[in-house]
């Protein structure tokens, strides 16, 4: 394909994703209010409802949530678009490395945003309206509430990420499973910080994201190991695979 045809591949790679996404925010319109009744659980469970302070804030807030349903919804879709329009410059032996790690990293981001979401978030909330006084009531808008929820989710669905990372860099020889290992302490720092800022500043949000990371942490260096064992093997069963000569 010359310059031009990638060019042209690509604008229909865009332009279906972006339609496809917005099909998908548009029927996550109508399920909107069940979804914001589902975020906002939390803290009707804490006996707390949510308010609104101007005109515009909760028709705002349902279309902030139908626009993010659909991009979670979408986004395996997106990046298999993404992918089979690269998977024809990649060589066989980089495709079986790239496959699985883009459905891990799907699977990743997933699991960090229903960690979240169903640990995380009431922990949080329980845990910061414990504050609450007689003389010092909770007020909190729907729109600060949702930003909220949102924020936290994206935060842990990146962190969840970490091990693919690790893995990848592994693979294509960066780092091995042995630095990976006697350098933990500088790991832990590095995962604590991140944690404060990504997280509401109270130390029960910055341990419930540093604790999983750094033990996602640990099982990348496990994975980094076992997938160095498999190259050594490779490596002592004669080198590149048929499909790769040449």
């Amino acid at each position: 394909m010359t310059l031009l045809d990638h060019l042209d591949e690509l604008r229909t790679v865009l332009l279906q994703s972006l339609l496809v996404a917005a099909a998908a925010a548009v029927g996550g319109w109508f399920v909107s209010q069940r979804l914001l009744d589902l975020i906002v659980a939390p803290m009707t469970a804490a006996g707390q409802q949510v308010y609104f302070s101007q005109p515009m804030e909760a028709f705002m807030t349902r279309m902030k949530v139908a626009g993010l349903a659909g991009l979670f919804v979408v986004l395996p879709f997106v990046l298999l678009r993404v992918y089979r329009f690269v998977a024809p410059g990649l060589y066989p032996r980089e495709r079986r490395l790239v496959t699985p790690m883009l459905l891990a990293a799907v699977a990743m981001f997933y699991a960090g945003t229903v960690f979240a979401f169903c640990v995380m978030i009431p922990l949080v909330v329980q845990f910061m309206l414990s504050y609450a006084t007689e003389t010092m009531r909770p007020l909190i808008s729907v729109g600060a509430y949702f930003n909220f929820v949102a924020q936290t989710c994206l935060a842990f669905g990146l962190a969840f990420e970490l091990p693919i990372v690790v893995v990848l860099l592994s693979a294509v020889g960066l780092v091995s499973a042995r630095t990976l290992l006697s350098g933990w302490r500088y790991a832990a720092v590095i995962v604590v910080v991140v944690s404060a800022v990504l997280t509401p500043p109270d130390v029960m949000s910055q341990l419930l994201m540093a604790v999983p990371v750094m033990g996602l942490y640990l099982l990348s260096v496990a994975a980094a190991r076992l997938l160095e064992r498999g190259r050594r093997r490779d490596g002592a069963g004669g080198g590149r695979l048929p499909e790769d000569a040449g």
